[in-house]
């Protein structure tokens, strides 16, 4: 059994030998050259820059749309913080001796420093968005109360809710 098994594996063996050799010297595996399809221009597919700005435009919802504004003020903010103007105008707002002095530089650097930053802008979401902030800022310096008549052009804060008070007896909630 053992040398009829052996027979059988030389004989397949010799076989694929064989089998080699009758293959043909040399094989040809050239590809006929097919012409390459041209693209027709199709009139409703954009170009690819026009899609790029599509997607830019596309509204991800209202807190995605938050977040892309706040990355780009933050990118002109820091950009905007090293201007000697803006560095200038900002020490300018320390050490002063008086509450309105200090309000009028606090105006002045505000001013100075958000138009820096609308001058970089390059969107008008986000030009909106500074001027917005702007108008914040600018009113919190307000005091109309106390000086209507030079500051009562500027757009005063909304007063914080009242929290209420709770009393306390015998630690018992009224």
């Amino acid at each position: 059994m053992k040398r009829f098994a052996t027979a059988i594996f030389l004989s397949a063996f010799a076989i694929l030998l064989r089998a080699q050799d009758a293959a043909p010297p040399k094989v040809d595996l050239k590809v006929p050259e097919v012409p390459a399809a041209t693209p027709l221009p199709s009139p409703d597919v954009p170009d690819i820059s026009q899609i790029d700005q599509i997607f830019k435009q596309t509204s991800l919802g209202k807190q995605a749309d938050e977040q892309r504004l706040h990355i780009q003020w933050r990118q002109l903010a820091n950009e905007v913080a090293n201007d000697p103007e803006v560095i200038a105008a900002k020490a300018a707002t320390h050490g002063l001796r008086t509450d309105l002095e200090k309000r009028q530089r606090l105006r002045a650097y505000y001013s100075i420093y958000y138009e820096r930053m609308k001058a970089k802008a390059t969107t008008d979401d986000i030009k909106l968005a500074i001027e917005q902030l702007k108008a914040s800022h600018l009113g919190m310096t307000a005091q109309p109360r106390v000086r209507p008549e030079t500051d009562g052009s500027l757009a005063t804060p909304a007063a914080a809710p009242l929290r209420e008070k709770r009393h306390h007896k015998r630690g018992l909630h009224q």
